[in-house]
């Protein structure tokens, strides 16, 4: 058992890094930004908005 709550959540650290290396990024296709939010839809789906030009899509 490890000593402090570093040595138990360290290796969450690791696999968070690898896996924020390999996300799929976004981009607007309207103005080609990466600035995307998720949002929730109207119905309860995903959908997506540029922060820079204001496109929605889904």
């Amino acid at each position: 058992m490890p000593a402090s709550i570093t040595g138990e959540v360290g290796h969450l650290l690791g696999e968070a890094a690898l896996i924020r290396g390999t996300a799929t990024r976004l981009s607007c296709p309207s103005c080609g930004s990466a600035h995307v939010a998720q949002v929730l839809g109207d119905n309860g789906g995903i959908s997506y908005v540029c922060t820079a030009c204001g496109h929605s899509w889904s």
